[in-house]
């Protein structure tokens, strides 16, 4: 019994908002290591957040995807890697063809460490690129996260061909493959 308990500490959580949720959780579910990854709200003033509720503007959620993740196999760093490179960091008003508040980037850091690694991967990409204009994505503490519904949840595994045709129509597919492609 002890041993889960160890196991289960040595787990840690990263949360990130990058858009619409449905597109941030393929991205980390192919990498050895990661355990989890959640859909959901964060960020905002209601509890226990709808979705129509968020959508609607009004309640300061962040679509966001909690990530739980064995730092003995792949660290915050590589996770903030993956982080970035599933999103537009430059764009202040959403993502793609999602806008609005609720569509905006952020990294919520869990710990001084996540935000102090955070800074320095931010740093990192906006001195490295691939980008010219400013890195906009903030680095704000971690509150309450709040599971979206079932029905979002590993959205890309249930509905493999209308999430295909959103990634590819929301302008994230095109985006990312110009800017993030190592073989560009």
């Amino acid at each position: 019994m002890e041993n889960t308990t160890q196991n289960e500490q040595q787990y840690e959580i990263a949360t990130f908002a990058g858009g619409c949720f449905w597109c941030m959780v393929k991205p980390f579910h192919k990498y050895e290591g990661v355990i989890e990854v959640v859909s959901g709200y964060t960020g905002g003033h209601v509890p226990n957040p709808t979705y129509e509720q968020v959508c609607s503007e009004t309640t300061g959620h962040y679509e966001a995807v909690q990530v739980t993740f064995d730092p003995k196999v792949i660290s915050y760093p590589q996770i903030l890697n993956i982080f970035w490179e599933s999103i537009d960091p430059t764009d202040a008003g959403g993502q793609f063809g999602d806008r609005g508040s609720s569509y905006k980037t952020a990294i919520f850091y869990h710990s001084e460490q996540q935000k102090a690694q955070a800074e320095v991967s931010k740093s990192e990409i906006q001195q490295n690129g691939p980008f010219e204009s400013p890195i906009v994505t903030p680095i704000l503490p971690a509150v309450t996260f709040y599971p979206a519904e079932e029905y979002h949840q590993d959205y890309y595994k249930k509905h493999p061909g209308h999430y295909g045709r959103y990634f590819v129509g929301s302008g994230r597919a095109g985006f990312l493959e110009r800017n993030w492609r190592k073989d560009n």
